[in-house]
């Protein structure tokens, strides 16, 4: 626990969860739940799955919360997504995948709560029928995701798909045929200022 409060900067999590509901009483996002929030969390809105979107790599917070998810009897899902990179069109593949199968409701974290947890809620609501602009706004400064920094290449890529495919070929069609990762990670220019606000002043994983 000291190594999470600490070095995972979890001291900063007691009190705070960046907590929403995507999809209410089926999919919610927060930051990386500290044992007794992943307790309330379960007992307040029935969770069953827990998506970490931070991945598989070790972790003191993710050892604490896969412990904690054992005890409660939850499904935990490593399924790693980028930050400040293009979406890898296998892990969104992937994801829709595991989404299908998983059983509800869901939480999905990554560290802060901001961008990975954004991003993977966008990519829910576009799963479940929304708009790339209804996607988008689970990009938002209200869940601290700064949109002029790197990890702007998130809300880059839904402005992609809103331009290329929406309203022609249903999303998933749109990354299996035409989505191009590197086109987009050459098309991103975030902006100094921000950049330093977000990884250095900020920290951000």
């Amino acid at each position: 626990m000291i190594a999470s409060l600490i070095l995972d900067h979890a001291f900063l999590r007691i009190g705070w969860t960046n907590w929403s509901a995507v999809i209410p009483g089926r999919v919610y996002r927060s930051n990386h739940p500290l044992p007794f929030r992943l307790r309330q969390a379960a007992a307040r809105f029935g969770i069953r799955t827990v998506f970490n979107l931070r991945g598989a790599a070790p972790n003191p917070s993710t050892a604490l919360s896969e412990a904690e998810a054992g005890r409660l009897g939850l499904t935990h899902v490593p399924m790693a997504f980028e930050s400040r990179g293009a979406p890898h069109r296998e892990r969104i593949l992937r994801f829709h995948s595991l989404y299908q199968t998983a059983e509800f409701p869901i939480l999905l974290h990554c560290k802060s709560g901001a961008d990975r947890a954004g991003l993977a809620a966008g990519l829910v609501v576009l799963f479940e029928g929304g708009t790339a602009a209804q996607a988008a706004r689970q990009l938002s400064l209200r869940h601290l995701h700064i949109a002029l920094s790197p990890t702007g290449i998130l809300d880059a890529f839904f402005r992609l798909y809103a331009a290329q495919g929406e309203g022609r070929k249903p999303f998933l069609d749109w990354v299996r045929e035409d989505y191009d990762e590197a086109a987009l990670r050459a098309a991103f220019r975030p902006w100094r200022l921000f950049t330093f606000i977000n990884d250095r002043l900020l920290r951000r994983e």
